[in-house]
């Protein structure tokens, strides 16, 4: 059986993409810490191997609407993290609010994304390892987020 078929039954299994978003949403979760950490200055020095995190840190690009990117990140990739787990729940499958939300949050953190990555590129002209290893987890969460734009359809 696929996993659209199951929605309607009683007990059906959870949906495998929201699960998948919660393992994505919480290695976003422990990247976006240990940068939030670092901009706080709870963490003296980033682990950094190749590549110039220092300099995007200290950037001032590394603050979105007066709030450090990495803070929006704990709490977006949080959202995610509730919501997918939420979404597991028997009965919810179907659950449209669920769907909205996910698809939602993970659009707006792929793209949100991509805007970091062009200003580390063509702005900036450094790059930080923790920041693409982020945007990998955003670039996840919107493909395990695709299944819930056809539920959204759907309805």
């Amino acid at each position: 059986m696929n996993e659209a078929s199951l929605e309607g039954e009683t007990g059906a299994a959870a949906p495998l993409n929201r699960m998948g978003m919660a393992v994505a949403a919480l290695a976003g979760i422990l990247i976006s810490t240990y940068m939030l950490l670092y901009k706080l200055g709870i963490i003296r020095t980033l682990v950094c191997g190749t590549g110039n995190c220092e300099v995007v840190q200290a950037s001032r690009w590394s603050d979105f609407l007066g709030v450090p990117v990495p803070l929006w990140g704990v709490v977006g990739y949080g959202l995610v993290l509730v919501t997918a787990l939420r979404g597991v729940q028997p009965g919810r499958a179907g659950d449209r609010g669920i769907a909205v939300v996910l698809a939602g949050a993970s659009t707006t953190a792929f793209m949100f994304s991509i805007y970091l990555s062009v200003i580390e590129e063509f702005v900036i002209g450094a790059w930080c390892r923790w920041c693409i290893s982020s945007a990998v987890v955003a670039t996840a969460l919107f493909l395990f987020s695709l299944p819930e734009f056809r539920r959204l359809r759907a309805r």
